[in-house]
């Protein structure tokens, strides 16, 4: 098993059952960028993100329960080491 196989093994059963199939076809493109050995930082850490908004938007329309969000978003910052950035740049800081 690769290394953070595990998270999105917790995210396919944290997921309603009625939901699981049409959410594992949208995890592989997250998958395929995050466990690719080959994918640079960048790519790493922007996908991480996305797939952090995409388990925030699970939660909003509870196909994913708060806890289960909680404990992968949280576990996809660790694991990802995701730095956090400004979303916009601060005229100030120059």
């Amino acid at each position: 098993m690769k290394p953070y196989q595990k998270t999105f093994d917790r995210i396919r059963e944290a997921v309603l059952p009625e939901f699981r199939e049409r959410v594992a076809d949208y995890l592989v493109d997250y998958e395929n960028v995050l466990l690719d050995p080959s994918a640079d930082a960048e790519q790493r850490s922007a996908s991480a993100q996305q797939l952090r908004g995409y388990l925030r938007g699970l939660n909003t329309t509870r196909v994913l329960g708060m806890a289960h969000w909680e404990d992968l978003d949280r576990r996809i910052e660790q694991e990802w080491q995701l730095e956090h950035r400004p979303l916009q740049v601060d005229p100030l800081l120059h």
